[in-house]
């Protein structure tokens, strides 16, 4: 049986919706780890595997006409949706024995949208074993309507959400994800510099309890679907750090210089990062990650600066305590301050990701400071986006309680450039106002514009990260 990974190109001449994050457009290509971990494991079980990404630009309807593919994989994130019901419908139409499979949080919130056929089926949350357990059913021609962790079209054409199918606790069971299927020619991250680049991921799920936050495309699915049974988050799961550095030995093998961790959260205690550091350090790749500033301790600023630590990425969304404390960030503006000193002082480069509007509280004089204080830190780079109410998450539901988004509901939204947030007091159009400004002050500023030419080492890295600030600010 022959199964088809299609990422679709879009309908309009738009940037592809970056599908591994799931709330923005992109910015530099990246590999979705997420959706090459189930084609890896869909590979193992023997079945034979294409993956087609048509998001660069593609003639749709020509593929899929050609294509003879029993099932079609896609996953969905709320910015693609439009790419995705083109993709859905074109397959209906011209390969009408083909199955469609959604995965992804889009699919897992919205199925009303996505579920038009009886041959459309959602695998929600986390999809692994169910997409193995529903593609056997396929294969032999059996029952697959009552299986665990599908939504899909009963009798009559209504919707049936099957029970929720329990977490995977053994991550090491894992395989390692098919990157061979995407290539790797295509992906670099500005912030690492150097290539090969891929992405790797050690961890599932965040325990923290921000009321906006849409960490990734996995978690917010596995999110969704836990919540809707359990009425709270899910818990973490690990790999082990034997695990983490025999995939890292193998990504060497293959020649990869560079690694960006995408864990929701990836510092949490200084053995298991001391564990992952050696092996990273043994390898001689540079990397990169995300974390909070809670996390970050003198011995474990230590150990990623000792260990080619080129990035952290943190998670700061604002410096006023009032703010901090109303998203229910569970940190303070001293914790963050004292974060970017330690990481510093063992010279690893510090990125503050900064959001506007995530509380009424948010106003012109509270965006000025924060545009203030974020210069003055002097950090490698500081990247401004505007909050949007995901549905899902308790900031959508405090938003529509207030009449806060603009046109009354939510619509996908790029938020590196676009608002659909209304305060009373800061509007959508302001907000996308001061962030166009935002980064103006900020990137073209003399000290970062030298502090950055200074770091590259070749026209082709100045290029690249040209590009990619580019698309942040004008889309295309």
């Amino acid at each position: 049986m022959r199964v088809c990974f299609l990422i679709p190109p879009e309908p309009v001449a738009e940037t592809p919706a970056e599908r591994s994050a799931g709330c923005t457009r992109v910015v530099y290509p990246m590999p979705n780890l997420y959706e090459l971990t189930v084609a890896a494991l869909v590979e193992s079980e023997g079945y034979d595997v294409s993956y087609v990404d048509l998001s660069a630009g593609g003639d749709l309807r020509a593929f899929v006409g050609s294509d003879n593919s029993d099932v079609y994989m896609i996953w969905s994130v709320n910015l693609s949706r439009a790419a995705d019901f083109a993709a859905r419908d074109a397959i209906i139409e011209l390969q009408p024995q083909a199955k469609v499979v959604f995965l992804g949080p889009g699919a897992t919130f919205f199925p009303t949208l996505y579920l038009t056929d009886s041959r459309v089926i959602i695998a929600r949350g986390e999809p692994e074993l169910t997409v193995i357990e529903l593609l056997g059913c396929l294969r032999d021609g059996s029952d697959y309507t009552g299986l665990q962790g599908l939504t899909l079209l009963g009798d009559g054409g209504r919707i049936v959400r099957n029970r929720s199918r329990r977490l995977m606790t053994d991550l090491d069971a894992l395989p390692f994800p098919a990157r061979h299927l995407a290539g790797k020619t295509a992906f670099h991250n500005p912030k690492l510099k150097l290539s090969p680049y891929t992405t790797m991921l050690t961890s599932r799920n965040c325990p923290f309890r921000c009321i906006y936050c849409v960490p990734s495309s996995l978690t917010f699915a596995r999110e969704l679907d836990f919540r809707e049974d359990n009425g709270r988050k899910p818990p973490i799961s690990f790999r082990s750090v034997e695990s983490v550095e025999k995939e890292i030995d193998m990504l060497a093998a293959e020649g990869y210089r560079a690694i960006g961790f995408v864990d929701d959260n990836f510092i949490w205690n200084e053995e298991r990062t001391a564990g992952i550091c050696r092996a990273l350090k043994k390898q001689g790749i540079i990397w990169g990650c995300q974390a909070r500033a809670d996390a970050i301790t003198e011995p474990i600023a230590k150990i990623l600066g000792e260990s080619g630590c080129t990035y952290v990425d943190l998670g700061v969304e604002s410096f006023n305590d009032e703010i901090l404390k109303f998203i229910r960030k569970g940190e303070t503006s001293e914790q963050i301050f004292k974060a970017i000193d330690l990481l510093q002082k063992y010279k690893v480069p510090v990125k503050l990701n900064i959001l506007i509007g995530t509380s009424p509280l948010e106003t012109r004089e509270t965006l000025k400071d924060t545009l203030k204080k974020a210069k003055a830190l002097k950090v490698d780079q500081v990247m401004f986006n505007i909050v949007s109410p995901f549905p899902g998450t308790e900031f959508y539901a405090m938003a529509k309680e207030n009449g806060w988004i603009a046109g009354g509901e939510y619509e996908p939204t790029n938020v590196q450039r676009d608002s659909i947030l209304s305060y009373p007091h800061l509007s959508a159009e302001e907000m996308e106002r001061i962030l166009f400004r935002f980064n103006l002050r900020y990137f073209l500023s003399p000290s970062i514009i030298w502090k950055h030419m200074r770091r590259f080492r070749s026209f082709s890295e100045f290029r690249l990260a040209f590009k990619a600030l580019w698309i942040k600010l004008f889309g295309k």
